[in-house]
């Protein structure tokens, strides 16, 4: 019997079968949060075109962009023709997967580090205690 996978993509994220995986998911969690980090290779700081939709539901949307990339050498105006791509093709990528529960998308901190990994920390979703008062959120 096949499982079905708990992450979806499309887009060029589906497309990539040599490079570095693109939509790769590691997700860790603490009383108070949850962590999630994504492999996102090809996707440039500068022109990040990335948009993250993280639901009451635990559910977790990231659409985004690979910019074409030509091969020019910084020191010369020489292009270059491409002989063997390995890393993810340009075009639009999506990438969904569920949280394991409820979380308040307004406590989320979001980071997007040089090595390609975008990390979100997002606050768990917090039920009022009996007197209908949030309890506040301890910080990580």
């Amino acid at each position: 019997m096949e499982s079905k996978s708990p992450v979806n993509l499309t887009g060029t994220a589906k497309a990539a079968k040599y490079a570095p995986p693109l939509g790769l998911v590691d997700i860790g969690e603490s009383k108070h949060a949850f962590i999630f980090r994504v492999s996102l290779p090809g996707v440039c700081k500068p022109q990040c075109n990335v948009k993250l939709d993280i639901r009451n539901d635990g559910r977790v949307e990231i659409e985004g962009v690979i910019q074409e990339s030509e091969f020019i050498n910084k020191h010369s105006n020489n292009k270059y023709k491409p002989k063997l791509q390995q890393l993810p093709p340009s075009g639009n990528f999506n990438i969904i997967f569920n949280l394991p529960g409820r979380v308040d998308p307004r406590l989320t901190v979001p980071s997007f580090r040089n090595t390609g990994i975008l990390e979100v920390v997002v606050m768990k979703h917090i039920t009022p205690n009996y007197s209908g008062t949030p309890v506040t959120p301890i910080p990580l």
